[in-house]
């Protein structure tokens, strides 16, 4: 008889095999032939991949709940990939699943990360990672919309935007938003905002560290930025938006939660290690250091807000 810890210690250092098992199937685009049922033989002609290889990988699907596997040997989504595993679909995760894809070639580099403290680059994406971060924030853009509050914000900055996501909610209220972010970056953004349909948005290409931001802005939106530098670029960077929101304007900084001490929630304490490959100088900061920035940077009136998966650290320039 295992004993419980020992259990729960092997799910920790094996979960590398189903997450392995559920990368390849993103890549492979198995979930969108599986929106019909097919049997490993027709799924390995359709892939030009190896027919016995493609069933141990299809019967691993179906035993961790991804695919089910009739009595005649078909395949087909269950109802979880059906939602979020197959192109086209609203709340598709596949991008992110690409993206998680590349920062398993860069965490296999982690012992060396840990050794050198420089970060690791052995594959990237672009084009996954911003539509990866669209898979994500589509989940949580109308919590944070109510949370901030849009009323008497006429013109909002999406800082660091991406690929718009959160300014075409915004934009959808009826403000008019500006998008900041890398050249290549805004032309994935232009593609997006027009594929939605929505007006009112700007765009702005540039390096938000050292190019001008704009000005006049009744609301700053800081979303999953500081994560990744460090605490002097972060406090340089809250300066500039102070500069640029009119008075009485707010700056909102979101980020995944994470305790003073910076071990808890685990999700938030393994994101850093996540930072430390991917950066020169990130991590996840807790909400009362970024409450301290904001201080330091002459916001007053600051809030704090719990939301489902991150927090809003929230602060207003008077006069």
């Amino acid at each position: 008889m295992i004993q419980d810890d020992l259990a729960e210690l092997r799910k920790l250092y094996l979960g590398f095999i189903s997450s392995r098992v559920i990368l390849t199937a993103n890549n492979l685009g198995i979930f969108d032939i599986l929106e019909k049922a097919s049997s490993a033989k027709e799924i390995a002609r359709k892939l030009k991949a190896d027919p016995r290889a493609t069933e141990i990988l299809l019967d691993a699907l179906a035993g961790i709940g991804l695919a089910g596997k009739s009595r005649d040997g078909r395949y087909r989504n269950t109802a979880v990939s059906n939602s979020y595993l197959v192109k086209g679909r609203r709340l598709y995760q596949g991008n992110i699943i690409k993206h998680a894809s590349t920062m398993w070639q860069n965490f296999s580099l982690l012992d060396e990360v840990v050794r050198t403290g420089r970060p690791a680059r052995r594959d990237f994406d672009h084009e996954a990672f911003i539509m990866g971060m669209h898979d994500l924030t589509i989940l949580r853009t109308e919590h944070l919309i109510s949370a901030v509050g849009l009323q008497g914000v006429k013109t909002m900055l999406d800082l660091g935007g991406g690929p718009g996501t959160n300014a075409i909610a915004a934009a959808r209220k009826g403000v008019r938003v500006a998008i900041f972010d890398l050249p290549e970056t805004i032309r994935i953004a232009r593609r997006v905002v027009r594929r939605e349909g929505v007006k009112g948005i700007a765009f702005i290409a540039g390096d938000f560290h050292v190019d001008s931001i704009g000005s006049k802005y009744d609301l700053i939106l800081v979303s999953q930025i500081l994560h990744a530098f460090s605490a002097e670029e972060n406090i340089a960077l809250l300066c500039k938006c102070r500069a640029a929101v009119n008075p009485g304007g707010r700056v909102v900084v979101q980020e995944f939660p994470i305790n003073d001490v910076r071990t808890a929630p685990p999700h938030s304490a393994l994101f850093s290690v996540n930072m430390l490959v991917g950066t020169e100088k990130g991590r996840c900061y807790s909400p009362r250091e970024i409450k301290g920035w904001l201080v330091k940077t002459g916001f007053t009136n600051i809030t704090i807000k719990s939301l489902p998966e991150t927090v809003l650290v929230i602060g207003e320039r008077r006069g």
